[in-house]
């Protein structure tokens, strides 16, 4: 992700729909959303998805330690535009990430807002194991609870991203 890219991101953000479920509800709002790419831009691991062919940026994730264990990574921030929603992005995108991560780290990590249902599933499905992990994360003023799931080597080598 580029300071460049500020604006297709913006345009992408700014659906109240993909942030319904979030803990921060608002980050459709451009203030709210500036505060969070500069966040992303500051981690130096923050990517822009594109889509195939065209270049059109449709959403973005990221790569952290902050919050992460030893010999561990987290993978979140992610959001994408509604048209992706049910399609393959999603899967495609963490397929990659996370085979990135694994020849670096031991086990990736995903911290999800614990009533985050929609993305809780969309981790279940590339094959996420809830751990007994849970962090209270500040968001939009207020603490909130938020659940941890991993992948290791073994579940990545075994599981639906492997395919």
């Amino acid at each position: 992700m580029q300071a460049g890219d500020w604006r297709a991101l913006h345009a992408v953000a700014s659906d109240p729909l993909i942030w319904a479920m979030h803990p921060a509800r608002d980050r459709w709002q451009e203030p709210i959303f500036r505060t969070s790419f500069d966040d992303a831009m500051r981690s130096g691991g923050a990517l822009a998805i594109t889509r195939t062919g065209t270049g059109e940026i449709i959403g973005s994730s990221r790569f952290d330690r902050a919050r992460a264990g030893e010999d561990e990574v987290e993978i979140g921030w992610t959001f994408l535009a509604r048209s992706e929603w049910g399609g393959p992005t999603n899967f495609t995108v963490k397929r990659l990430m996370v085979g990135h991560a694994l020849r670096f780290f031991e086990r990736v990590i995903f911290v999800i807002g614990a009533d985050n249902l929609r993305s809780r599933r969309a981790v279940e499905k590339i094959g996420g194991r809830l751990t007994e992990r849970m962090l209270d994360v500040p968001m939009a003023g207020a603490m909130v609870a938020h659940v941890v799931y991993a992948i290791d080597g073994q579940d990545f080598a075994s599981g639906p991203l492997s395919r």
